[in-house]
């Protein structure tokens, strides 16, 4: 299973802007310069975050990006899904060809796998991440180790 930079780099700019908009929309010049990623993808990126109606933008003098819903009903796997982010640990795209164009001995083993992910990634929203990232910046180690996990629990799924 491989998740490719285009996906960590929307959750991580989502989370950004999350942080971020208190203030007005947010550049993607700022989030580039705070997050190391090169302005002309994030603007690849957010194009298809907008498309997706995960952010808005804002045009103009003080314009930018902003989030477009409550962080609660924005989820994970709606991030990584609106930048074509397929997560898919099968190695035949669950077209069952994987070995010599037959199905292979472990290809249920790899759609389970791909099940319990994609329901993890529904389970935790952008205010779950914005929740952790608070906790971490108040120093709160403890609390903050076990907060996925904690919420993976409190919603009925199991890791």
């Amino acid at each position: 299973m491989k998740l490719t930079t285009k996906g960590r780099f929307a959750v991580s700019a989502i989370l950004d802007i999350a942080l971020n908009q208190k203030n007005g929309p947010v550049t993607l010049l700022a989030v580039s310069e705070r997050q190391g990623i090169s302005l002309s993808y994030l603007e690849q990126l957010f194009s298809k975050l907008r498309k997706g109606e995960i952010v808005s933008s804002i045009r103009g003098p003080g314009g930018g990006y902003r989030i477009k819903k409550a962080y609660t009903d924005i989820t994970v796997r709606q991030i990584i899904s609106a930048v074509d982010e397929k997560i898919d640990a099968t190695q035949c795209g669950g077209t069952e060809n994987c070995h010599d164009g037959n199905r292979c001995m472990t290809h249920d083993l790899w759609i389970s796998v791909n099940r319990k992910i994609l329901s993890y990634l529904d389970s935790l929203s952008l205010q779950d991440l914005y929740d952790n990232h608070q906790l971490s910046e108040n120093g709160n180690q403890n609390h903050r180790i076990d907060f996925f996990e904690n919420n993976h629990q409190k919603n009925g799924v199991r890791a």
